[in-house]
Protein backbone atom coordinates (compact mmCIF):
# COMPACT_ATOMS: atom_id res chain seq x y z
CA UNK A 1 0.00 0.00 0.00
CA UNK A 2 1.18 3.46 -0.98
CA UNK A 3 1.72 6.29 1.57
CA UNK A 4 -1.07 8.99 1.67
CA UNK A 5 -0.16 12.00 3.78
CA UNK A 6 -3.14 13.52 5.94
CA UNK A 7 -3.63 16.80 4.76
CA UNK A 8 -7.23 17.68 6.37
CA UNK A 9 -6.67 21.89 5.64
CA UNK A 10 -4.92 24.14 2.56
CA UNK A 11 -3.30 27.16 3.00
CA UNK A 12 -1.18 28.12 5.70
CA UNK A 13 -3.72 26.52 8.51
CA UNK A 14 -3.05 23.10 6.58
CA UNK A 15 1.09 24.12 6.31
CA UNK A 16 1.17 24.69 10.18
CA UNK A 17 -0.70 21.62 10.84
CA UNK A 18 1.96 19.39 8.84
CA UNK A 19 4.72 21.21 10.28
CA UNK A 20 3.47 19.97 13.56
CA UNK A 21 2.83 16.22 12.34
CA UNK A 22 6.09 16.50 9.88
CA UNK A 23 7.90 13.77 11.80
CA UNK A 24 5.35 11.30 12.43
CA UNK A 25 4.13 11.61 8.34
CA UNK A 26 7.83 11.52 7.63
CA UNK A 27 8.73 8.14 9.65
CA UNK A 28 4.79 6.28 8.35
CA UNK A 29 6.38 7.21 4.54
CA UNK A 30 9.53 5.92 5.40
CA UNK A 31 8.36 2.77 6.68
CA UNK A 32 6.09 1.92 3.80
CA UNK A 33 7.47 -0.95 2.17
CA UNK A 34 8.08 0.00 -1.47
CA UNK A 35 10.25 2.60 -0.10
CA UNK A 36 11.98 0.55 1.79
CA UNK A 37 12.17 -1.88 -0.67
CA UNK A 38 14.12 0.87 -3.06
CA UNK A 39 16.46 2.03 -0.71
CA UNK A 40 17.40 -1.33 0.41
CA UNK A 41 17.96 -2.18 -3.84
CA UNK A 42 20.00 0.90 -4.14
CA UNK A 43 22.16 0.53 -1.30
CA UNK A 44 23.17 -3.40 -2.13
CA UNK A 45 23.81 -2.76 -5.74
CA UNK A 46 25.33 1.00 -6.00
CA UNK A 47 28.53 0.53 -5.39
CA UNK A 48 29.26 -1.55 -8.48
CA UNK A 49 28.14 0.99 -11.00
CA UNK A 50 31.10 2.68 -12.53
CA UNK A 51 29.04 3.98 -16.10
CA UNK A 52 26.22 5.68 -17.31
CA UNK A 53 25.35 2.33 -19.06
CA UNK A 54 25.11 0.81 -15.56
CA UNK A 55 22.79 3.32 -14.55
CA UNK A 56 20.88 3.86 -17.10
CA UNK A 57 20.28 -0.21 -17.33
CA UNK A 58 19.32 -0.91 -14.49
CA UNK A 59 15.36 0.74 -13.80
CA UNK A 60 15.15 0.37 -9.92
CA UNK A 61 18.83 1.88 -9.57
CA UNK A 62 17.99 4.66 -12.21
CA UNK A 63 14.70 5.32 -10.08
CA UNK A 64 16.14 5.77 -7.27
CA UNK A 65 18.89 8.25 -8.37
CA UNK A 66 16.36 10.64 -10.80
CA UNK A 67 14.05 10.17 -7.51
CA UNK A 68 16.30 11.67 -5.14
CA UNK A 69 16.62 14.65 -7.93
CA UNK A 70 13.22 15.38 -8.57
CA UNK A 71 13.75 13.79 -11.81
CA UNK A 72 11.62 11.03 -11.95
CA UNK A 73 9.34 11.98 -14.47
CA UNK A 74 12.46 11.79 -17.05
CA UNK A 75 13.07 8.02 -16.24
CA UNK A 76 11.93 7.27 -20.11
CA UNK A 77 14.13 9.40 -21.43
CA UNK A 78 17.39 7.06 -21.17
CA UNK A 79 19.71 9.38 -24.38
CA UNK A 80 18.78 12.03 -22.36
CA UNK A 81 20.29 11.09 -18.51
CA UNK A 82 23.24 8.76 -20.46
CA UNK A 83 24.47 11.90 -22.39
CA UNK A 84 24.14 14.19 -18.89
CA UNK A 85 26.23 11.48 -17.23
CA UNK A 86 28.66 11.04 -19.62
CA UNK A 87 29.48 14.55 -20.48
CA UNK A 88 29.65 15.37 -16.59
CA UNK A 89 30.08 18.80 -15.28
CA UNK A 90 33.46 19.32 -15.87
CA UNK A 91 33.69 21.27 -19.34
CA UNK A 92 31.14 24.23 -20.30
CA UNK A 93 29.90 22.73 -23.00
CA UNK A 94 29.21 19.61 -20.86
CA UNK A 95 25.09 19.27 -21.59
CA UNK A 96 24.32 19.59 -17.58
CA UNK A 97 25.87 23.00 -17.67
CA UNK A 98 24.03 23.98 -20.91
CA UNK A 99 20.39 22.95 -19.68
CA UNK A 100 18.21 25.44 -17.69
CA UNK A 101 17.03 22.76 -15.49
CA UNK A 102 19.99 22.27 -12.83
CA UNK A 103 18.75 19.58 -11.16
CA UNK A 104 20.61 18.02 -13.87
CA UNK A 105 23.85 19.27 -12.94
CA UNK A 106 23.30 18.44 -8.89
CA UNK A 107 23.03 14.69 -10.94
CA UNK A 108 25.52 14.29 -12.72
CA UNK A 109 28.28 15.95 -10.75
CA UNK A 110 26.83 14.07 -7.54
CA UNK A 111 27.26 10.73 -9.54
CA UNK A 112 30.49 11.85 -10.92
CA UNK A 113 30.39 8.86 -13.84
CA UNK A 114 32.28 10.89 -16.73
CA UNK A 115 35.39 9.32 -16.25
CA UNK A 116 37.97 11.59 -15.45
CA UNK A 117 37.86 10.85 -12.00
CA UNK A 118 36.83 8.73 -8.99
CA UNK A 119 33.17 7.46 -9.60
CA UNK A 120 30.83 9.20 -7.24
CA UNK A 121 29.02 5.85 -6.54
CA UNK A 122 32.38 4.68 -4.76
CA UNK A 123 32.76 7.16 -2.49
CA UNK A 124 31.94 6.95 1.40
CA UNK A 125 28.47 7.40 2.46
CA UNK A 126 27.36 7.83 -1.14
CA UNK A 127 24.02 5.51 -1.07
CA UNK A 128 22.90 6.86 2.40
CA UNK A 129 23.26 10.28 0.88
CA UNK A 130 21.51 9.66 -2.24
CA UNK A 131 18.72 7.20 -0.17
CA UNK A 132 17.84 10.19 2.06
CA UNK A 133 17.34 12.22 -0.57
CA UNK A 134 15.30 10.01 -2.09
CA UNK A 135 13.28 9.72 0.65
CA UNK A 136 12.84 13.43 1.32
CA UNK A 137 11.33 13.87 -2.53
CA UNK A 138 9.73 11.10 -2.40
CA UNK A 139 7.61 12.58 0.16
CA UNK A 140 7.21 15.91 -1.15
CA UNK A 141 5.76 14.49 -4.07
CA UNK A 142 3.34 12.63 -2.14
CA UNK A 143 2.27 15.68 -0.26
CA UNK A 144 2.16 17.76 -3.92
CA UNK A 145 -0.21 15.34 -5.28
CA UNK A 146 -2.63 16.07 -3.22
CA UNK A 147 -2.08 19.73 -2.56
CA UNK A 148 0.82 21.22 -5.34
CA UNK A 149 1.14 24.44 -3.41
CA UNK A 150 2.13 22.50 0.02
CA UNK A 151 4.38 20.78 -2.05
CA UNK A 152 5.99 23.38 -3.42
CA UNK A 153 6.05 24.81 -0.20
CA UNK A 154 7.98 21.64 1.75
CA UNK A 155 10.00 21.72 -1.62
CA UNK A 156 11.01 25.55 -1.15
CA UNK A 157 11.72 25.00 2.30
CA UNK A 158 14.49 22.36 1.86
CA UNK A 159 16.37 24.01 -1.56
CA UNK A 160 16.35 27.46 -0.46
CA UNK A 161 18.19 27.78 3.12
CA UNK A 162 20.80 25.72 0.98
CA UNK A 163 20.99 27.77 -1.96
CA UNK A 164 21.00 30.84 0.36
CA UNK A 165 24.32 29.52 2.10
CA UNK A 166 26.04 29.69 -1.15
CA UNK A 167 29.09 31.32 -1.51
CA UNK A 168 28.24 33.42 -5.09
CA UNK A 169 26.62 36.55 -5.89
CA UNK A 170 23.10 37.67 -4.47
CA UNK A 171 22.61 38.46 -8.06
CA UNK A 172 23.37 34.69 -8.95
CA UNK A 173 21.40 32.97 -5.91
CA UNK A 174 18.56 35.12 -7.38
CA UNK A 175 19.19 34.23 -11.29
CA UNK A 176 19.17 30.24 -9.25
CA UNK A 177 15.57 30.99 -7.71
CA UNK A 178 14.13 32.72 -11.53
CA UNK A 179 15.85 29.97 -13.24
CA UNK A 180 14.09 27.08 -10.67
CA UNK A 181 10.52 26.18 -11.75
CA UNK A 182 9.39 25.38 -7.87
CA UNK A 183 11.37 28.18 -6.28
CA UNK A 184 10.00 30.76 -8.54
CA UNK A 185 6.37 29.09 -8.68
CA UNK A 186 6.72 30.23 -4.75
CA UNK A 187 8.29 33.67 -5.16
CA UNK A 188 5.91 34.22 -8.00
CA UNK A 189 3.30 33.66 -5.90
CA UNK A 190 3.92 35.30 -2.70
CA UNK A 191 5.08 38.14 -4.91
CA UNK A 192 1.51 38.36 -6.62
CA UNK A 193 3.41 37.72 -10.12
CA UNK A 194 1.06 37.03 -13.21
CA UNK A 195 2.52 33.94 -15.25
CA UNK A 196 3.70 36.24 -17.88
CA UNK A 197 6.09 37.32 -16.08
CA UNK A 198 8.33 34.67 -16.86
CA UNK A 199 8.56 36.49 -20.18
CA UNK A 200 10.02 39.38 -19.07
CA UNK A 201 13.33 40.07 -19.95
CA UNK A 202 15.63 38.63 -17.11
CA UNK A 203 17.31 41.32 -15.87
CA UNK A 204 14.13 43.11 -15.59
CA UNK A 205 13.12 40.22 -13.53
CA UNK A 206 16.06 40.44 -11.90
CA UNK A 207 15.08 44.11 -10.94
CA UNK A 208 11.55 43.50 -9.65
CA UNK A 209 12.17 40.13 -7.54
CA UNK A 210 14.90 42.49 -5.53
CA UNK A 211 12.31 45.35 -5.36
CA UNK A 212 9.58 42.99 -3.91
CA UNK A 213 12.20 41.20 -1.63
CA UNK A 214 12.84 44.87 -0.22
CA UNK A 215 9.76 46.07 0.28
CA UNK A 216 8.25 42.54 1.67
CA UNK A 217 11.05 41.63 3.90
CA UNK A 218 13.37 44.77 4.81
CA UNK A 219 16.45 43.16 2.38
CA UNK A 220 16.32 42.51 -1.31
CA UNK A 221 19.25 39.90 -0.22
CA UNK A 222 18.67 36.25 -1.56
CA UNK A 223 20.79 35.24 1.69
CA UNK A 224 18.07 36.32 4.10
CA UNK A 225 15.86 33.25 3.35
CA UNK A 226 18.96 31.38 5.62
CA UNK A 227 17.04 32.84 8.36
CA UNK A 228 13.99 30.10 9.07
CA UNK A 229 11.81 32.99 10.09
CA UNK A 230 11.78 34.98 6.56
CA UNK A 231 11.42 31.37 4.83
CA UNK A 232 8.54 31.03 7.01
CA UNK A 233 7.33 34.45 6.00
CA UNK A 234 7.44 33.61 2.49
CA UNK A 235 5.89 30.56 2.88
CA UNK A 236 2.63 31.87 4.71
CA UNK A 237 2.38 34.97 1.97
CA UNK A 238 2.52 32.61 -0.83
CA UNK A 239 -0.62 29.83 0.44
CA UNK A 240 -2.30 32.87 1.90
CA UNK A 241 -2.07 34.93 -1.52
CA UNK A 242 -2.80 31.20 -3.33
CA UNK A 243 -5.50 30.56 -1.86
CA UNK A 244 -7.14 33.93 -2.18
CA UNK A 245 -6.41 33.19 -5.86
CA UNK A 246 -8.46 30.24 -5.85
CA UNK A 247 -11.49 32.01 -4.80
CA UNK A 248 -11.15 31.39 -1.20
CA UNK A 249 -13.62 33.79 0.86
CA UNK A 250 -11.51 35.99 3.04
CA UNK A 251 -12.14 39.13 4.07
CA UNK A 252 -9.82 42.07 4.11
CA UNK A 253 -9.63 41.68 7.59
CA UNK A 254 -9.28 37.77 7.83
CA UNK A 255 -6.62 38.07 5.48
CA UNK A 256 -4.41 40.72 7.30
CA UNK A 257 -4.24 38.45 10.55
CA UNK A 258 -3.66 35.31 8.76
CA UNK A 259 -0.27 37.46 7.51
CA UNK A 260 0.09 38.33 10.80
CA UNK A 261 -0.23 35.55 12.73
CA UNK A 262 2.30 32.87 13.43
Amino acid sequence: MSFQPVLPLSGYAGWRLLERTMERQRASHDQTPQIQKDVDYFAAKIGSVRTPEDLVSDYRLLKVALGAFGLEEAINGKALIKKVLTDGTTEKTALANRLSDKRWHALAKAFALDGTGSPGTASDGFAKKITEQFRTRSFETAVGNLDENMGLALSLNREIGALASETMSENAKWFSILGSKSLRAVFDGAFGLPQQFASVDLDRQLAVYKDKAQAMFGSNSASQFKDAESREKLIKTFLVRSEISAGSTYSSGQIALTLLAR
